[in-house]
Order: C-alpha cells, then sequence, then structure tokens
C-alpha cells in the first residue's frame, strides 16, 4: 500500500472538477457529482481454492482502516456507512442517485468523511463485484448527500 499516493489521490479528487457525463476517468469512474478512484486493484481468483480470496479481503480491509487512521488524523473519525438497505432498495426498483447505486451492488460498507470546508462527502470502501474477481480500495468523492 502506499499511502502517500492515496492521499494525493483523495486530495486531487477532492478538489477535482466532476465530468459531465458517465464514464472512465483517469483514477476510476465519475459522472456528475462524484467521482470514483481506484487506489489499488487485487488479482483475480479463477483458480483460487479460497484461501488467497480469503487473504486479500482481510488485507484490503486493514489497508482501507490504514488509510481511514490517517484520514481520522485530519479530519475525526468516519461514519460507517451500510450499504445493504441501499441495494434492497435499488433491486425494489427505487430510484438512488449515483454513485451510491452503483457502490451498493459491489461495496458492503464505505467509511464516509465530510471533509471540513467543502460540500461534499468522501468515502473508503472495500469493493468486489464476485468471488472470482478482484478486491479494489476505492475512494469516493460526492456532492451527492447519501441516501
Amino acid at each position: 500500500m502506499n499511502i502517500a499516493r492515496f492521499l494525493a489521490t483523495i486530495d486531487l479528487l477532492c478538489t477535482r472538477d466532476f465530468p459531465a457525463e458517465h464514464g472512465r476517468t483517469d483514477d476510476g469512474m465519475g459522472g456528475p457529482g462524484y467521482l470514483i478512484a481506484e487506489l489499488q486493484t487485487s488479482g483475480d481468483f479463477w483458480e483460487d481454492d479460497g484461501t488467497e480470496r480469503e487473504e486479500t479481503a482481510a488485507q484490503y480491509e486493514f489497508d482501507r482502516d490504514g488509510l481511514t487512521e490517517r484520514l481520522t488524523e485530519c479530519w475525526a473519525a468516519p461514519q460507517m456507512f451500510s450499504l445493504a438497505s441501499v441495494l434492497d432498495r435499488v433491486m425494489d426498483d427505487e430510484d438512488i442517485p449515483e454513485p451510491w447505486a452503483s457502490l451498493s451492488g459491489h461495496v458492503p460498507d464505505l467509511h464516509l468523511w465530510r471533509p471540513p470546508g467543502t460540500e461534499r462527502w468522501l468515502a473508503l470502501g472495500v469493493s468486489q463485484w464476485d468471488k472470482e474477481l478482484p478486491f479494489q480500495l476505492l475512494a469516493v468523492v460526492t456532492d451527492v448527500d447519501p441516501p
């Protein structure tokens, strides 16, 4: 984990303009009102018996928690925000704004801050779309309030 690089990316996300359209960015994804940076991506688990996946999941949570400690030193402790109910609402065809709707499908929970002096939210989470696919450590910046 490269905390200095991750913090620099987060600083940039907190000040960068949001894209006008949904799509890929240099660091990940973005759209009106949000940016998502893929800070770190693991390998996949197609040939794994479950051992490597379990170890990688633990490592990514450890890395998220380490980055959370550094951000807590700057901004105080984060809110813990589960996306489980958001996913349920998406599945019930409720109109949930981005980035929350998409995140709920692959990120179970987030560490969430409102950095001082900004109208934006910052969230850290560990993503995995399916058990064979890579883990990602994500940083999300948005001006859309959590649902």
